[in-house]
């Protein structure tokens, strides 16, 4: 147990050491050394309106991939599916940067374009159309329709025949 002599002196020791480490707590305010917090930038709501430029239906289920580019830092990529109405919806894309709007659908020619977000709204409207022939320099395809189907495509391959039997690689084994 502490005696009265004792506590007396612990606190006499204490109160006159008070005004001396006071500075020491303020200094703590006058120099932060985390980091300043700076507040995300504001975003804007963009909707993308999917549809076939044939008849105006809407495609469901069709990627929307969002590219967006801010001050010329490439902000990385989004990529949202279209609801059953047809649209896609995002709200984390900066307001003032450049976004390339990207869709991607089966049977559908992708469609690519740059926009600009000025303002906290954008309603983007996409007519997708079908697929077009390959663009050439040797011939002009330009308006063409594709001649390949959409779909994954297998090759025509010839089948060889060796002595009335088809070439396999099990066939080509020296007996």
């Amino acid at each position: 147990m502490l005696s009265r002599t004792n506590l007396g002196l612990s606190l006499l020791l204490c109160a006159s050491m008070a005004p001396t480490l006071m500075p020491l707590a303020n200094a703590q305010d006058d120099h932060p050394r985390g980091r300043k917090y700076k507040a995300p930038p504001e975003t804007a709501h963009i909707v993308v309106d999917v549809q076939k430029a044939t008849n105006g239906k809407v495609v469901v289920n069709a990627a929307v991939i969002f590219h967006p580019v801010k001050d010329g830092k490439d902000e990385g990529n989004l990529e949202v599916k279209t609801d059953p109405e047809g649209k896609a919806t995002i709200d984390v894309i900066p307001i003032g940067s450049t976004v390339t709007v990207q869709v991607l659908a089966n049977g559908f020619a992708t469609f690519a374009q740059d926009y600009t977000i000025d303002s906290g709204q954008k309603e983007i409207s996409v007519k997708l159309q079908k697929p077009r022939a390959q663009m050439s320099a040797y011939t002009d395809n330009a308006g063409k329709a594709a001649t390949v189907k959409p779909g994954v495509q297998e090759p025509n391959r010839p089948s060889q025949q060796q002595n009335g039997n088809p070439t396999t690689p099990n066939n080509n084994i020296p007996q």
